[in-house]
């Protein structure tokens, strides 16, 4: 959709055809900045239709024979509100009417319904999160990083201000070499226990992430929980790469939630 004071807007395309009406039509969509086709394209709608061709009109087609039925769709609107749009396409091809799932699901996005908390009048989801249980020590290690930033000693710039004493002497630290930026804490909690190792590091590579799996597997040992049986994690890229898969084992599952909804940590 286009401004109202856009080049070829209405009032635009009025004003190029009042001006077509005593210039010939090639000088005038010069001055316009505008093809000699475009300009002769709306003097010629507007002779058609007058005003209302100097408007954009819709692209939708006029008929359209495979659109989904009305009755289709208020079938979709009704079982939206207890199933998933894979479930409503299985039904559907149940009852013999065949529609793309894709085509199931664009129905509820413009009805409103796509969403579950769009479903609920208070919304709320009606989704349960998931539960991951361990019911022995090791059985499951939940693994994540959580990026934190280096904050110097009394706060930062937004505390004291970027004139102050402290945050020069901060600037010039850096310009030392000092560090600065974001720290990551690598933590592993064992589910049954709840025994958790972190370790402060400077990234969160997949080399990083392997090695801080290796000595979680050291201090777990150290404290009787002498095997892995299933890690869990994010899909987060340090957890998919082959690195990290080498010192999981194959003696451990490797689980890639990718949501805490659905990983239930």
């Amino acid at each position: 959709m286009v401004h109202r004071n856009a080049s070829m807007s209405a009032e635009g395309c009025r004003r190029l055809v009042e001006r077509c009406e005593n210039r010939p039509i090639s000088h005038v969509a010069a001055e316009m900045g505008i093809s000699r086709a475009c300009a002769s394209t709306w003097v010629n709608h507007y002779l058609r239709h007058g005003a209302t061709g100097l408007h954009e009109r819709s692209s939708v087609p006029h008929r359209s024979p495979r659109a989904t039925s009305g009755a289709t769709v208020a079938t979709i609107d009704a079982w939206r509100r207890k199933w998933s749009a894979a479930r409503i396409t299985a039904e559907l091809a149940h009852c013999g009417t065949m529609l793309d799932r894709r085509t199931v699901t664009r129905h509820p996005a413009r009805l409103g319904l796509a969403r579950r908390r769009f479903i609920d009048p208070a919304g709320a989801s009606n989704r349960a999160p998931g539960r991951i249980t361990a019911h022995w020590p090791g059985h499951m290690v939940h693994l994540d990083v959580k990026k934190v930033a280096r904050i110097p000693d009394g706060g930062g710039c937004r505390m004291r201000g970027r004139d102050s004493v402290q945050t020069r002497a901060v600037d010039r630290a850096k310009s030392a070499g000092a560090a600065g930026g974001y720290l990551y804490l690598h933590s592993a909690v064992d589910g049954f226990s709840r025994l958790a190792y972190t370790e402060a590091l400077g990234d969160e590579k997949g080399a990083t992430a392997a090695a801080f799996l290796a000595r979680a597997k050291v201090f777990f040992a150290a404290h009787g929980i002498t095997h892995l049986y299933r890690v869990v994690t994010d899909n987060g890229t340090c957890y998919r790469l082959a690195v990290f898969s080498r010192i999981v084992g194959r003696r451990t599952k490797h689980r890639r939630a990718g949501r805490n909804l659905a990983s239930g940590r």
